[in-house]
């Protein structure tokens, strides 16, 4: 069985992850822009004694990631947090330990460790605040089997990316939920 530390040596920096990105880079790169992390030094403090490591599952694709690792990305650069970056698709027999509702592969999710390995925390895939936009949003979705289905989860699928890239609240919340795992 493969440890936690031989997991996140197996990984590529978050910088060589950003590199490599065929889809949404230019989004993930915008957020990392214009996300501000707020002053939250007793927090960051705390962080920064912790020494933890993070092994991030994700695929560039995914547009939860999009979000959530570029706000992942600041608070590590902020506190010394290391982080492993792991492709999902090439990685499920760590991925299937980390299922969301014990039956999806929903990514990103961020596995935090200590020195020795052990884990500390499991984040993701989206803040509670951002699933039920999500959720809201699909709530209006017609069955799969109807004839508009397809052109009306586009719709959806583009109102959530651009809610992602632009409404600022939203990052508040992956920072708030990122902070409360922690």
């Amino acid at each position: 069985m493969t440890t936690l530390n031989e997991w996140y040596d197996k990984g590529i920096t978050i910088d060589a992850y950003i590199d490599a990105m065929t889809t949404n880079k230019e989004n993930l790169q915008k957020i990392y822009e214009g996300f501000e992390l707020p002053s939250d030094e007793a927090f960051f403090d705390e962080l920064r004694r912790k020494e933890l490591r993070v092994i991030v599952l994700t695929e560039d694709w995914c547009g939860d990631a999009m979000m959530n690792v570029p706000i992942l990305s600041k608070l590590a650069d902020k506190t010394g947090i290391r982080a492993s970056v792991l492709l999902r698709d090439s990685n499920l027999e760590l991925m299937d330990k980390y299922l969301t509702n014990g039956t999806a592969r929903a990514i990103p999710i961020f596995v935090f460790i200590d020195k020795e390995g052990e884990e500390q925390a499991v984040w993701g895939p989206r803040a509670r605040e951002v699933q039920a936009f999500v959720t809201e949003l699909r709530a209006d979705l017609p069955a799969k089997d109807d004839p508009t289905f397809e052109e009306k989860q586009q719709a959806v699928h583009k109102k959530i990316v651009d809610a992602y890239v632009n409404n600022k609240d939203m990052w508040s919340y992956v920072y708030t939920s990122l902070k409360s795992k922690l």
